[in-house]
């Protein structure tokens, strides 16, 4: 009995020496060089030799050091038995990895949920009152209200706009299909301030009896109507705005379900139409359950970026005449009002409920992996 604790005993020291390893190289060594490789930054940033020398010197630091870095970690991996080198090796890799995510990613997040409780200047504890503004204040409310309009209606039409593209371009264009796939694709290639500058272009008014530089208002005083302000009128300027995303994004929607649909086997389709199923019917109950799961992915992405939508809305509106989503308050609490704690507060609600969808879109990738 007394040896079989002996050997339970080692074997449990093995392990818990094995993690102490994993541990030192996948943080504490990671961490050791950062340090060194920053006193190098801040070195180089003081001299007073030319800037492109210190730049090109900084770009081969960073490089070199974070192969010394490999490097270095490997050899002492290496000089371990192969019990213990089969058990470290991979955190030579992770390691590094690990600790930028945690420091860029991690760390913010704690942060970001301690100052939630705290005051403007996050110096004094206030418990809940960020969060019972998050929930109660007007402009937040608000906010929530804009963010289910473009989680509903941007996900659901760029989705659909996106399959019949992809349906109607694999079906009707022929030989001209890789270049109208582009044509619509090319939207992508804009930032969203970008596409948010143009199109509010598109909706400017000019009083009446004036030029209007924008389109809308140029085609209703051409068809002898008056101009209108299309982004000051609630809930039309919302609406008008997630026309932009739409814009933007079904050329994404169009690109992925196109490759999903050309995976749907011809034999399938054969059969459904030798037992008497129309173009419409095997579209819904042939084609559609077959890349389910690629419409799932693209709806869940579609989903996140509009759960974290702010650069449109800011480059059109600012968040002005009702048109204010999750985003802008927090921006406008953070770098405005410089109250860290209610825009920290937000952040946390905003994180809270980007996850669940992260979480299933990365379930719904795995399944489809397996």
């Amino acid at each position: 009995m007394s040896e079989q604790t002996e050997i339970l005993g080692r074997r449990v020291g093995s392990e818990l020496l094995t993690w102490l390893y994993r541990i030192v190289l996948s943080v504490v060594v990671p961490v050791v060089f950062f340090i060194v490789m920053r006193a190098g930054f801040i070195w180089l940033r003081r001299g007073n030799a030319n800037q492109v020398l210190i730049a090109a010197v900084a770009i081969l630091w960073g490089i070199g050091g974070f192969a010394m870095l490999y490097v270095i970690a490997n050899s002492i991996v290496e000089q371990l038995p192969d019990e213990w080198k089969s058990a470290l090796l991979p955190f030579v890799f992770v390691g590094p990895a690990l600790a930028i995510l945690s420091w860029y990613l991690v760390m913010p997040v704690v942060r970001s949920l301690v100052n939630s409780f705290q005051d403007a200047a996050a110096e004094s504890f206030v418990g809940l009152d960020n969060y019972v503004y998050a929930f109660t204040e007007r402009v937040m409310l608000e906010a929530f209200r804009n963010n289910v309009l473009w989680l509903v209606l941007g996900t659901s039409v760029t989705v659909a706009l996106g399959l019949l593209i992809a349906v109607l371009a694999d079906r009707t264009v022929g030989p001209f299909e890789t270049a109208v796939k582009s044509l619509i694709f090319l939207p992508m290639a804009i930032s969203f301030i970008g596409a948010g500058v143009i199109w509010r272009f598109m909706y400017a008014f000019r009083p009446a009896g004036t030029a209007q530089v924008g389109v809308l208002n140029a085609i209703r005083v051409a068809l002898g109507g008056e101009p209108v302000g299309w982004l000051t009128i609630a809930p039309t300027n919302t609406l008008l705005m997630i026309v932009v995303l739409i814009w933007m994004q079904t050329g994404f929607a169009m690109v992925i379900l196109s490759a999903a649909l050309k995976g749907v086997p011809q034999e399938l389709l054969e059969a459904g139409r030798i037992d008497g199923a129309n173009e419409v019917q095997i579209f819904f109950r042939i084609m559609i359950p077959y890349i389910q799961g690629s419409i799932v992915t693209v709806s869940t992405s579609i989903l996140l970026l509009t759960l974290k939508i702010f650069d449109i809305v800011w480059a059109m509106t600012g968040g002005q005449f009702s048109t204010s989503v999750i985003g802008t308050v927090f921006w406008r609490q953070m770098f405005t009002f410089r109250h860290n704690g209610r825009a920290s507060a937000i952040a946390m609600v905003l994180l809270v409920l980007v996850i669940p969808v992260m979480w299933y879109n990365l379930q719904q990738l795995e399944q489809e992996a397996f």
